[in-house]
Order: structure tokens, then sequence, then C-alpha cells
């Protein structure tokens, strides 16, 4: 039994052992393949869907600059036209039919310059109206029965010479002359009853109203107004068409299924970029009804009950479809100001080209891990074969049986140098094991070159950056990517701290720690201090172009600047040493960086640096602040230039005699 006993329990051990490598290592082998092709095509679709949704909103943002240029167009020519009318145009002061041919110069030469306009007209207190109409609308060229060669129709409600009402219409060509009149039935149109009468009279400014539909051209308009500034009881009006608009509207889409509409200031719709929708808006303005029930049009109900933040791309659920959407105030222009421009795409629709890549890349990973499995079986086979024979041998080993050498035959490098590795392990232990007969003993550990730790108090400049927003930078690119990025990033701060008399301390992930008057002596560290942070920020202009041009994120930094006394030297443990400083001046230099961003500021500094620069550096007040974890309150400034540097004296002696000696005397 004592012969066998040792060979049955190896037996046990060595099946089971097999069978658990052998199906542990095909079992991590296909699981490791697994996640990183899960992990691989789940990035690439995050990736995608990140740059779908940036791409999208980066064209909504683009869509509604062009349509608020489109309505600032549209407003500035017809403000322009209203307010010459009403500012200099001394004509309009007296109503029709006095002085007929100066008003007809005018509006024939405003409207004319504008092809948006359609017509320009003056109501008077008294109710005359006159109008300049442009007949390239066919619409109007039948309602008034124009005849060949009018450009131009002048349409008048004035009283004769008895007083009786008159109105009359008269047709210019387009070089200006008039060369047909014809009278109509006397109207009971009132302008003072109009909303863009009402609106403007005895005031000072331009109005919108609308948007409305014409009744004679059915085009969608609005009228922008202004009271004369020589009587505020008459006021001058323009329409404007806005088929351009609408037209930009539906033909500006991101996708198939994306809308835009405009809604007033209470939600409503009022302009949409359906021609269907457009006509339901319109319809039920005429009967001055809802313009459109609520469940009619999910997504305008969504936005009303839940609306997004101005100017930024939100989520919008709708029944079990999600629209990206982006709503943005229109102010900049007179015309539909106070209303909202809403752009939205179905989510669906966005991550198309997302979700084919996803499918691809989940049929490609799927055929990867089919042929990893065969492949793992492989190796897995070629590697238990020759760890279950050197199992066996350190068995053999462990029953001091030197007698069987160890023959391991194994395609795998490593488990052949690991069986000559223990046919000469069982030689030493062999050798060994006549003269001692315990375990070797332990190689002792090397010690480290440093001298010895020692620090003294020394006033040094500290300053500290860091990134901006770096974790998110991180986030978005490979590891790869990253350390490349910073170790160039890093080169610009190595050589210009360098360059300005300075020590890097210490690299704290993407954050610097840099020293100045330690360890070599430096009388002008606060300035070197200023003006390396101001040439690191000139270079990382530099740096940041060559980013943008290859398409990689810019580097922000900010950085935290204090003059004041800290420990020096060598710290740690016997077994490790560093050099660096401690102390209260470095955590300010710390505390300053992270300030800049309650500040706005890039380059922050404290007031014992600004006492230290004499002069050189220009700084801008800031106030006092609080440092965290400080009690007293530090004077705080924001680096904006420096003085040109004066050429060093040739003979500087004495100033390195000084500079060791206030070395030597602060150490001690």
């Amino acid at each position: 039994m004592v012969d066998t006993a040792p060979g049955a329990r190896q037996g046990k051990a060595r099946d089971g052992w097999n069978s658990s490598l052998r199906s542990l290592f095909s079992l991590v082998m296909v699981a490791m393949l697994i996640v990183v092709s899960a992990t691989l095509v789940g990035l690439d679709y995050h990736r995608s869907r990140n740059a779908a949704i940036a791409d999208a909103e980066a064209n909504m943002r683009g869509f509604m600059n062009r349509l608020v240029d489109r309505l600032g167009v549209l407003s500035g020519d017809t403000s322009a036209l209203v307010n010459l009318v009403s500012s200099v145009a001394n004509s309009f002061l007296v109503p029709p039919p006095e002085r007929m041919n100066d008003k007809v110069a005018v509006l024939r030469e405003g409207i004319t310059r504008s092809p948006h306009i359609d017509g320009v007209y003056v109501g008077y207190p008294n109710g005359a109206f006159f109008q300049v109409v442009d007949l390239k609308q066919v619409a109007w060229r039948m309602a008034l029965d124009a005849p060949r060669g009018a450009a131009i129709a002048v349409r008048s409600m004035e009283r004769d010479s008895n007083g009786k009402p008159l109105q009359r219409v008269l047709f210019v060509d387009k070089d200006g002359t008039q060369f047909s009149e014809r009278r109509l039935p006397p109207s009971s149109f009132d302008p003072r009853t109009r909303p863009w009468y009402r609106a403007a009279v005895n005031g000072k400014a331009a109005v919108s109203t609308g948007p409305y539909e014409s009744a004679t051209t059915e085009t969608l308009g609005m009228t922008i107004s202004q009271a004369h500034r020589g009587n505020p009881q008459i006021v001058i009006g323009a329409d404007v068409v806005l088929d351009t608009i609408t037209d930009f509207l539906a033909r500006e889409r991101l996708t198939a299924g994306s809308v835009s509409f405009i809604l007033d200031a209470v939600g409503r719709p009022i302009i949409h970029s359906d021609r269907v929708m457009m006509r339901r808006i319109m319809a039920a303005k005429d009967k001055d009804a809802p313009i459109v029930q609520a469940d009619s049009e999910p997504l305008i109900q969504s936005i009303r009950q839940h609306p997004p933040a101005p100017d930024k791309a939100d989520f919008v659920q709708v029944g079990d479809r999600t629209y990206l959407v982006m709503v943005t105030p229109l102010e900049s222009a007179l015309l539909l100001s106070g209303n909202r421009a809403v752009v939205a795409a179905p989510l669906d629709e966005l991550m198309a080209d997302a979700n084919k890549t996803l499918v691809q890349g989940l049929a490609i990973s799927g055929a990867v891990v089919a042929l990893a499995v065969l492949a793992s079986l492989v190796l897995a086979h070629l590697i238990t074969k020759g760890l279950n024979q050197l199992t066996a041998s350190a068995n053999r080993l462990q029953d001091l049986d030197f007698t069987t050498p160890i023959d391991v035959s194994s395609h795998v490098s490593e488990i052949s140098t690991l069986g000559g590795a223990m046919n000469r392990a069982r030689d030493a232990i062999f050798t060994f094991a006549l003269y001692v007969p315990k375990e070797l003993v332990r190689k002792g550990i090397e010690s480290g070159h440093f001298s010895g730790r020692s620090a003294w108090r020394q006033e040094v400049t500290a300053l500290f950056t860091d990134i901006y927003d770096f974790t998110t930078l991180s986030e978005r690119h490979s590891p790869e990517e990253v350390v490349a990025m910073l170790s160039e990033y890093f080169d610009i701060f190595s050589e210009t701290v360098g360059e300005h008399d300075g020590t890097i301390i210490q690299f704290l992930g993407d954050s610097v720690f840099a020293m100045w008057n330690a360890p070599a002596p430096d009388d002008k560290h606060a300035e070197n201090a200023c003006r390396c942070a101001l040439a690191v920020q000139q270079r990382l202009s530099i740096f940041n172009e060559a980013q943008r041009k290859k398409g990689l994120p810019e580097f922000r930094t900010r950085f935290g600047i204090h003059t004041g006394t800290a420990v020096v030297g060598n710290v740690g443990a016997k077994e490790r040493l560093q050099y660096t400083a401690m102390g209260d001046t470095v955590n300010v230099a710390s505390r300053l960086e992270g300030m800049n961003k309650n500040y706005g500021t890039m380059i922050m500094a404290s007031g014992a640096v600004v006492a230290h620069t004499g002069g050189t550096i220009h700084f801008r007040p800031l106030g006092t602040a609080q440092a965290k974890g400080r009690a007293s309150a530090l004077e705080i400034y924001e680096v904006l230039g420096a003085e040109p540097k004066e050429p060093e004296a040739l003979d500087d002696g004495p100033k390195t005699h000084d500079n060791l000696s206030a070395g030597s005397e602060s150490r001690e």
C-alpha cells in the first residue's frame, strides 16, 4: 500500500486537474472572445450612435441658423422699406389723391427691390387707404383684371370733391408709367379696423402681425407695420410672403420622417413642414377654432407638455417612437419673434446606419467565436498534455522520487523550458537534500541608490495644471490615443518649464506639478512661473490647432500659481524616496487651478505671486476668494500677459553668489 497509494492519489488528482484545466481554458478563451467581441461591437455601436446623434444635432443647429437667417433677411428688407416710408417720405402725410405720383414712385421702387413683399399700403385716420401691389402674383392679376403690360397696381380709397367715397385702381408698367385707370364700386373696407393698423398706430417701432393666409393670393404671409413719424395715426404696412420659409421647412429634412414647425407663445403650431398639416392649420385658423387638436398631433402635444431646453437636442417619446428634438426661440428677427422653431427626427431613422453596423458586427463576432472555440480546444489539448506530464513529475518530486527523469515534449516553448527547469530543479533538490533538508533560502532584496531622507523649508512658486473635461476625452478615445496625445502634451510642458528655469516635480494623470526656486535657486521664480504658463498656453494653441486638423480633441488647460514657503526635499519610505514639496503653498496652487472654472479664467495666480513679479506680469484682479480647506481668504488674479523680457547681463557672477547664499539660508 505504501508503494501504490501515492500513485493512486496522483492519478485522481491528475485526471480531475487535467479535465478542469482543459475545460476551464476553453471556457475562458471563448468567454474572453465573447466579452471582447461584444465590447468592441458595443463600443462601435455606441460610437456610431453618438456620432449619428452629434451629426444630427449639428445639422439641426445649422438648420435653425439658416432659418433664423432667412427670417432676418425678410425682416430686415421689409422693415427697412417700412421705416424709410415712415421716416423720410413726407408725401404720405396727406391722404390720396394728393401727391399720388410721389407715393407711387416711392412704393414702386421698394416693392421692386424686395421680391418677397406682396404689397405695401398706408392707412389714414380718416379711413383713406393707399396700396401698391406687385402683379407678379397671378392671383392679383386675376382679382384686379390687370391689363397686359401692367407690372404694378395702385389701389386707393379716398373721397371725391363732394365727399363721397371713391375707390380706383391705377396700373403702372415696368418703367413706372401709368397707362390705365379703373373706377371700382365703393368698399366697406376700413384700414383702421385691421390688426396691422391697430398694432402700430401711435407707436414708435415696427411690429409684425400674422401669419395668415391672404384672401386674394391664398399664400402664407405676415405684415410688418409702423406708424409714420410725422403723424403716428398714419400707419404704413407691408405684406411679406412666407412661401420661402414653408418651402425651406419642407425641403430641409434630416430623414424621410423628420418634421419641422413653428409654435406660437402658447405652443400652437402656426407653420408646419408637412403640406397637409399646414392646410389643416390654416383651415382651423380661418374657422377661429383650435389650430390642431392634441390627439391629432402627438409630437406637438409631447413637446408642449415637456418642452426641451432651448437650443439643445433632447429625446421626446411619442408612443413607441423616440424623436430627437431641438427647440430654438426666434428672437433675432421681427418676423415670428416670440415664437419657437422646432425640428424633430425619428431616432430609428437616425440610427439606421448604426443598427446596420451592429448587425454586421454581431455576425462577424459570431463567426470569430465559432472559429475560436475550435482553436481553443486544440490549443488547450496541446498545453494540458505537457502540463499533465509536468504534474506527474512534480508529484514524483514531492515523494522524493529522483530516479525517473523528467522528459516532456511539447510544441509550447514555455512548457519545454519549464520541463528543462524542473529537471535542473530535480538535480538541485537531490543535491541539496544530501546536505540541507530544508527549503532554499530566499534571495535578498537589493537596496535603493538614494542617499536618505532629508527636507528643508524653502520659498518656492508652485504651478498646478489640469485639462478641462479630461475624463470625457478619455472615454471617447482609446487608451493608446490618449497616451499618444498626452505624451505630446507633456513634451510641451517639459520643454517650456525647462526653458523658464523650472522643474517638473510630478505628472499626476493629466495634471502637471511644477516648481520654481527649488532645487535650483531662482530670484525671479514667480515671474518665470507666470511667463511659463503664458508660453505653455501659447504653444498649446498651436498644439490644439494641429489636434483640430487631425480630428482630435483640444486640450483646454487651467493653471494655478502660488508663491510661499514649502518643505522641500527627499520624502518617503526607506525603500522608496521622492523629491517633492509639501505644505500650504502647494495646496493653494492646486486649489487655484480648480477655481478657474468658477471665474471662467485659464491662468489664476495669488496675491503673493503678484507681489513677487515686480510689475513684469499683467494681471486682472478678481477680488478675494476662500480656497477649500483654508481658513484665510486669498487675493486672486487672472494672468493676462507679460512685459518683454530684458536681456540677461553677461556677468552674472554676483547674482549666482547671492542666489546660492539665499538658498543656503533658507535650508538652515
